[in-house]
């Protein structure tokens, strides 16, 4: 299926907390019960994200919501120090974080994926170690596993990149 991305905007803050809440049940259901625990991520960091500019929400060809990310250029702080591994390169790049969308959409991490790779030539995201769908996506398109992240809450995260 073909979406559209774009800018979120302060408007798309209830369909983007609500795509939160439905990631977290579709993560629930494939046994990946320790991520996102309820109310994370906490609707400030999806209110910042719009604020800088770098929330993005994907529409279906009906005009429907039913996808979100954010979109980051780096430097992230959890990715400074990396533990069992190694980051690809140390050249610039961009973070994609807080993906979300709707049980029923399919091709939601292909289509931001393009849209994200077609910005930026060197990508670097993490996940749950329990988020079997997310690693397999992103093995599927090419990224790398380089080892183990900690998020500032101390959490331990398997980090992946893709240089173009």
């Amino acid at each position: 299926m073909n979406y559209t991305i774009r800018h979120s905007k302060k408007e798309d803050l209830p369909g983007i907390l609500r795509l939160r809440d439905q990631a977290r049940e579709i993560m629930r259901s494939y046994g990946n019960v320790n991520q996102w625990p309820e109310g994370y991520p906490l609707q400030e960091k999806f209110e910042n994200d719009i604020e800088q500019g770098c929330s993005y929400v994907m529409i279906d060809n009906t005009g429907l919501i039913v996808g979100t990310f954010a979109f980051i250029p780096g430097p992230d702080i959890t990715y400074k120090v990396i533990y069992d591994g190694q980051w690809l390169n140390d050249e610039p790049y961009y973070v994609i974080h807080r993906i979300a969308s709707t049980p029923d959409s399919h091709g939601i991490l292909d289509a931001l994926l393009d849209y994200c790779e077609a910005i930026a030539k060197n990508i670097r995201i993490d996940t749950h170690e329990d988020n079997i769908i997310m690693r397999k996506g992103l093995e599927k398109r090419g990224y790398q596993y380089c080892g183990i992240i900690h998020l500032l809450n101390g959490d331990e995260r398997l980090a992946f990149q893709k240089k173009l």
